[in-house]
């Protein structure tokens, strides 16, 4: 009885300790085998004989046997403790090594480098609409390492928007789009920060919001809207990168009184009579035309961000993607501009 006992504890001890199936037959056989060897009616069998029978001798064999697996199994713990350790979050500004081969083809881009992806890591970037053009802007702000990205539309995923709205997927129709957005963005860089704000742009929240970042690109589709994102931009020394679409024509600049650009208002001081300047609802847009205008607006964001190159500052990128047409035409700041105010 005491010898099933045994068997059974220690046969119970080494499927609770995880031991493999091998040390479990050699434990259990020399179990078994010191029992055969003592029991009291095998004394003088052949098998007694073979195996000898002195106890202290056996009981000298198991007690290396059980060094040996403890051994093991000490080595086993250091190994899941190494394993289970956190991932120590570097400071700010440093880069872990995914992220640098992550990022690598920014880096060895002499006008970016490792101080400008440095630049993009620490940038605060505000997305106002997460639809035709928020869509690739934000998918590449996100793949370009920009560190916090915010986001902010009231709107819902709609089966509509799929055909050029290249953020979002079926399966999250009936999803507002900031969480969707904010869904392909971490799928895309896990070292990014995505702050979603479903709700709409107002007068009450606009300044607020808007001067908590660095830069903001304002892919909007109606006036109200954008005049609104312009002034908060203005108040808040902020950039503004804009653009627009309709049909097969899109449009970029980036606005920046605070260096002496002009703003929106001063290029478009007065807001076009209703169905003067349709939406995409209204008159429809090539699928392909919103990844052009957004890709451009990402580009400028980058060049803002880390100094590269030159800007549309000061400029409007006019894009007929009908007959491939691209022009740019300089822009000034007006005097009696209402937001801007500023003279030339």
């Amino acid at each position: 009885m005491i010898g099933l006992l045994g068997f059974v504890g220690l046969w119970a001890l080494g499927r609770w300790r995880g031991w493999g199936d091998r040390w479990l037959i050699a434990a259990t056989a020399w179990w078994a085998l010191l029992m055969l060897a003592h029991l009291p009616l095998l004394v003088e069998s052949p098998l007694a004989r073979v195996l000898g029978g002195d106890l202290g001798a056996w009981l000298v064999f198991g007690l290396l046997s059980a060094v040996g697996l403890g051994y093991r199994e000490a080595l086993r713990a250091l190994r899941r403790r190494k394993v289970a350790e956190p991932v120590v979050t570097p400071p700010t500004g440093t880069f872990r090594e995914a992220e640098l081969d992550r990022y690598a083809r920014h880096i060895i881009l002499r006008e970016i480098g490792g101080p400008g992806q440095k630049r993009l890591k620490a940038a605060r970037v505000l997305v106002v609409g997460a639809g035709g053009l928020g869509s690739p802007a934000l998918l590449y702000l996100a793949a370009s390492g920009v560190g916090l990205i915010g986001v902010i539309d009231d709107d819902l995923v709609e089966g509509s928007n799929l055909q050029r709205q290249v953020i979002h997927t079926d399966g999250r129709i009936g999803m507002p789009k900031v969480f969707s957005a904010e869904i392909a963005m971490r799928a895309l860089n896990p070292f990014i920060e995505v702050r979603p704000y479903h709700r709409r742009l107002t007068e009450e929240n606009a300044r607020t919001l808007v001067a908590d970042y660095d830069l903001v690109l304002d892919g909007t589709d109606d006036f109200d809207t954008r005049y609104l994102v312009n002034r908060a931009c203005v108040a808040a020394g902020v950039p503004l990168i804009s653009g627009a679409i309709t049909q097969w024509e899109g449009q970029v600049s980036l606005f920046d009184p605070a260096k002496g650009g002009p703003c929106y208002a001063c290029i478009f001081p007065v807001r076009p009579a209703p169905g003067l300047v349709p939406t995409c609802a209204e008159a429809g847009v090539a699928a392909p035309l919103p990844g052009i205008i957004g890709g451009v607006m990402a580009m400028e964001a980058v060049k803002e961000l880390t100094g590269a190159g030159e800007t549309l500052a000061g400029r409007l990128m006019i894009h007929d993607a009908l007959y491939a047409e691209t022009r740019v035409i300089g822009v000034r700041r007006r005097a009696d501009c209402e937001v801007c105010g500023a003279p030339h």
